[in-house]
């Protein structure tokens, strides 16, 4: 009877049950959230599910992120394997080649005033910055944290993992992915509140061709010119032009094909899985994440206006040729940022047609993360 006792006894102290604490069931409840915002509203299903799974499995089961040294067999958790190919920096790069045999920089190349408006929505990124430092956090942490503005998960899970900053891996990498997903939501009222509806209204003329010459040197070009000056972002930058070449040089088809399908949705599940369980209780529920998310939204509400603001100077410089609604697709959320844009204008004109003129400053958003992301490592000589 006591050998009973004691193996239901044991049974019963496996269980989650029994190790659980508040704060786990308060993240299995944000998780619930998250796959309830991805499957029945469509909020980036792709990025959100694995997500939000990777934080419901390592609030119920911790050990699944456990480091080998901290288990007895010296094996670690499952997750903990993904979770180092993005301490690494080797998933967000491939990220980014998958992002570039997926996209036609054939808007940027067409009108490439668009590179203006891609950079002045990086401002949010250095608002936040700044307003990282004033809120206590050391300068690498904030620059970390600051490149949430881009609305570039790839990018800020890259950068976080370059400067040493793993402990705020998890918010930083969560909020990013959180606002790319939100981007349908917090963009309009601030794109209508800095317009005029006339301006909305505004019809841009048709983008000229573009050659195939000048697709396939476009790539080419910017690799040598960004990494030249930036060495730093060759991982990023590098990736995402080699993944464009893939996808313009007509010639390796099977290349483009399994960048932007097969490897891609891979890479998606172990990054965004990993991520999640990167958001344990213990780790996730502090004051700084609070505070990370908070500057995140911020950051991103920056970038956003700035982008429009910098889109107003150029319709008053341009007479009127330029919709300032255009310039909100300058962060890096590709290509979701320039869809809201058509869409918002869209609202104001039904027969206005802004997606392809959005994609330009859309793509030259994720330069300009990756570049600023760049500065930032070479300032800390990373």
């Amino acid at each position: 009877m006591d050998y009973i006792a004691t193996t239901m006894s044991n049974l019963l102290q496996q269980t989650a049950f029994c190790n659980l604490t508040f704060g786990n069931f308060l993240m299995i409840g944000v998780a619930l959230v998250f796959l309830l915002l991805a499957i029945k509203f469509g909020f980036e299903p792709l990025l959100l599910v694995p997500i939000a799974f990777g934080m419901l499995l390592v609030n119920i089961y911790p050990d699944i992120m456990a480091r080998p040294e901290d288990m007895s067999n010296g094996v670690g958790g499952l997750l903990h394997y993904f979770f180092l190919l993005d301490e690494w920096s080797i998933l967000p790069s491939l990220i980014f080649m998958g992002v570039g045999a997926m996209t036609d920089f054939g808007p940027l190349i067409a009108n490439p005033k668009s590179f203006l408006l891609g950079a002045a929505a990086q401002f949010g990124i250095y608002a936040a910055y700044f307003m990282a430092i004033f809120m206590g956090f050391n300068d690498k942490a904030a620059a970390a944290i600051s490149i949430i503005g881009g609305a570039d998960g790839p990018t800020s899970i890259f950068l976080a993992g370059k400067l040493g900053q793993a402990e705020f891996m998890g918010p930083i990498a969560v909020a990013a992915y959180s606002y790319m997903a939100l981007v349908p939501i917090i963009q309009p009222p601030i794109m209508k509140l800095m317009t005029s509806e006339e301006e909305r209204k505004i019809k841009m003329e048709q983008l000229r061709p573009v050659s195939k010459l000048e697709k396939i040197l476009f790539p080419i070009i910017v690799t040598i010119v960004v990494c030249l000056i930036l060495p730093t972002t060759a991982p990023l930058v590098g990736m995402l032009m080699l993944g464009n070449l893939f996808r313009e040089s007509g010639v390796v088809k099977q290349l483009q094909e399994t960048a932007s399908n097969a490897l891609m949705y891979i890479v998606v599940i172990l990054l965004g899985t990993s991520v999640g369980a990167s958001t344990s209780a213990e780790a996730f529920l502090k004051v700084t994440t609070l505070q990370i998310v908070a500057l995140g939204l911020i950051a991103f509400a920056f970038g956003t206006a700035a982008g429009v603001f910098f889109g107003k100077i150029m319709c008053k410089m341009t007479g009127g040729k330029v919709n300032p609604l255009i310039g909100s697709a300058g962060v890096s959320a590709v290509p979701m940022a320039a869809r809201v844009s058509q869409k918002v204008g869209a609202e104001a004109d039904p027969t206005n047609f802004l997606l392809m003129h959005a994609m330009g400053p859309n793509v030259a958003g994720v330069i300009g993360t990756a570049v600023a992301a760049g500065t930032f490592m070479a300032i800390f000589g990373v």
